[in-house]
C-alpha cells in the first residue's frame, strides 16, 4: 500500500507540475506547506572531497581528504531551505580503491538511511562514478530517490563544480521528482541514469554524457525538469520494479570473479585464456564496432564458452547496441557499456547459474525499452 501511495503522489506531482499548476486536492484555500524533506549524504571521498595544493591546482590534489559534514555545512545555512540534511561517511578515498564488497556494504548503508530519510545522495570519484551508479541501481530495494554526485575539480580551488553539484543533488534528492527512477547521477546541472550514464572527458567539467539517449533533465537554479524517465518506473509500485539482486538474499561469500578483455587490431586469446585459467566465472568482451573480435581471440571466447565460462559481447565505442551473436554461449551486453555489463554479469551469476536467465536480464534490465501497448487500455 505504501509503495501504491507513494506511486499515485508521484503521478500526481508530476501531472500538477507539467500544467504549472499546485494541486490541492482537499480543496482548500491555502496549500498545504510541504514538510521539510530528509535527505541523507553518505560520504565516499572523491575528488568532490579533494584539497588542491593552491587555490589553483584545479589537477594537482588530494582526493578524498574532506569529511563529508564539512561538505554539507559549506552550504548551510542555503541547503537548509532545501531539506533537513544529514551526513554519514562511509569512507573517504579514490573512488578506483572501492571493492565489490565494498560496493555491496554500500547498498546496505544507502538502503538503511532510505528507511528513515525521503531521499539519499551519495558522494563519490567521477572515476568509477558510472559503476557505482550502477551498482546501486541494480541492488538497491527501496524506490524513494537515490542520488550520485561528485566533481571534475576538487573542493578547494576556484571555480570548483563540487559545491554546486552537491547542492543540486540533495535539492533533487530531496524533492522527490526522481522517486521509481533508480539511481541517478546529477552534475553539471544535468541529471543522468544510471543504466546510460558514462563519462566520457578526463578533465572538462560536462565529462559526464547519456549517449543518444540523453539526460533525464536539467537543474536550473530552482527549478527541476525532468523531460523523461527510466523505461523502470512503469512498474512503480509493482513488484517488478525491484531487480532480482537482493543483496540479503545472496550468500556473503566472495561474488563470481568477471573480468573485462578489451580487443584491438591482431589481438591474441591471451587475455581470455588467462582470465578463464585464472577461475572466472563470465568475462566480458570490448569488442571494435558492434563487438567484433579477432579472429585469436574469438577462438578463446568460443573455448572458454565451451568450457562453462558465461561470455557477454559489447562494445568499446562507447554508445550503441551489441545484440546476441549467432554463438551459443555468448551473450549481448545490448546498449551496456563493457564496465556495466560487467556489473549486471557479475550479480546475474550470484543469482542463478541459468544462461537462459541470465540473458533474459540482459535482455530486460540490460536495456531502457518501454513497453508498447498493442490495444487499446480495457481490451
Amino acid at each position: 500500500m505504501a509503495q501504491l501511495a507513494r506511486r499515485s503522489g508521484v503521478l500526481i506531482t508530476l501531472v500538477a507540475l507539467a500544467l504549472g499548476t499546485t494541486a490541492s486536492l482537499a480543496g482548500a484555500a491555502e496549500p498545504i506547506p510541504r514538510p521539510t524533506p530528509k535527505v541523507a549524504v553518505i560520504g565516499t571521498g572523491g575528488t568532490i572531497a579533494g584539497v588542491s595544493r593552491t587555490k589553483v591546482s584545479f589537477d594537482d590534489y588530494q582526493a578524498g581528504k574532506l569529511p563529508v559534514s564539512r561538505l554539507v555545512n559549506d552550504l548551510r545555512p542555503e541547503v537548509n531551505r532545501l531539506a533537513d540534511v544529514t551526513t554519514q561517511q562511509f569512507g573517504n578515498k579514490d573512488s578506483n580503491n572501492y571493492t565489490i564488497p565494498e560496493y555491496r556494504r554500500l547498498t546496505a548503508a544507502v538502503d538503511h538511511a532510505l528507511k528513515f530519510n525521503d531521499g539519499v545522495v551519495v558522494t563519490t570519484g567521477t572515476d568509477t562514478m558510472e559503476e557505482f551508479a550502477y551498482w546501486l541501481d541494480l541492488t538497491v530495494r527501496s524506490d524513494k530517490p537515490v542520488v550520485l554526485t561528485g566533481a571534475m575539480r576538487p573542493w578547494t580551488v576556484i571555480g570548483s563544480d563540487a559545491p554546486a553539484n552537491l547542492y543540486n543533488a540533495i535539492h533533487l534528492a530531496g524533492s522527490g521528482r526522481t522517486s521509481c527512477f533508480g539511481t541517478v547521477v546529477m552534475l553539471n546541472d544535468q541529471i543522468h541514469a544510471a543504466r546510460e550514464v558514462r563519462k566520457s572527458d578526463t578533465l572538462r567539467l560536462n565529462a559526464f554524457s547519456s549517449g543518444s539517449s540523453g539526460e533525464l533533465g536539467v537543474i536550473d537554479q530552482n527549478h527541476i525538469r525532468v523531460n523523461r524517465a527510466p523505461a523502470r518506473v512503469e512498474q512503480c509500485g509493482k513488484p517488478g520494479w525491484k531487480t532480482p539482486f537482493d543483496l540479503d538474499r545472496i550468500a556473503r561469500r566472495p561474488l563470481p570473479k568477471v573480468d573485462i578483455a578489451y580487443s584491438y587490431q591482431g589481438a591474441g586469446p591471451q587475455a581470455i585464456k588467462a582470465f578463464a585459467d585464472a577461475g572466472a566465472a563470465g568475462i566480458v568482451t570490448a569488442g571494435t564496432g558492434a563487438g567484433g573480435l579477432s579472429p585469436a581471440m574469438t577462438e578463446a571466447r568460443d573455448d572458454a564458452a565451451k568450457n562453462g565460462v558465461v561470455m557477454v559481447s559489447a562494445s568499446r565505442t562507447g554508445s550503441g547496441a551489441v545484440y546476441d551473436p549467432d554463438v551459443r554461449g555468448v551473450i549481448g551486453a545490448q546498449d551496456l557499456t563493457p564496465q556495466k555489463a560487467r556489473l549486471l554479469l557479475l550479480l546475474s551469476l550470484a543469482t542463478t547459474h541459468n544462461e537462459h536467465r541470465i540473458q533474459t536480464w540482459f535482455h530486460t534490465l540490460g536495456t531502457g525499452q518501454f513497453t508498447a501497448r498493442t490495444s487499446p487500455p480495457g481490451r
